[in-house]
């Protein structure tokens, strides 16, 4: 999986662009800080020899889009086609 936030940027702007062609209040997208996750372990499998280490890195790029409307609507927005390596959310709170 190719890391990529130019994906996810994608996908959060045909959600807002979705949200305004169906003439709804959209606020966002808000960026939330990137959560960094680091493995650290030995390449040798046995544990002798010299100490080498592999650094692994893992991003993790969210962002927060507010739509107020009816579920119905909802499911049709996020019927976008959805680039592969980004996950799409959806949480409809009653107000």
């Amino acid at each position: 999986m190719i890391p990529c936030v130019f994906c996810v940027a994608t996908v959060c702007s045909d959600l807002v662009k979705g949200g305004k062609d169906k003439s709804l209040r959209v606020k966002g997208p808000v960026r939330m800080p990137t959560k960094v996750l680091n493995i650290t372990t030995r390449k040798s499998p046995c544990g002798e020899g010299t100490n080498t280490w592999d650094r692994f890195e893992m991003r993790v790029h969210k962002r927060v889009i507010d739509l107020v409307s009816s579920p119905d609507v909802v499911k049709q927005i996020t019927s976008i086609t959805i680039e592969p390596g980004v996950e799409v959310e959806v949480t409809i709170s009653d107000q």
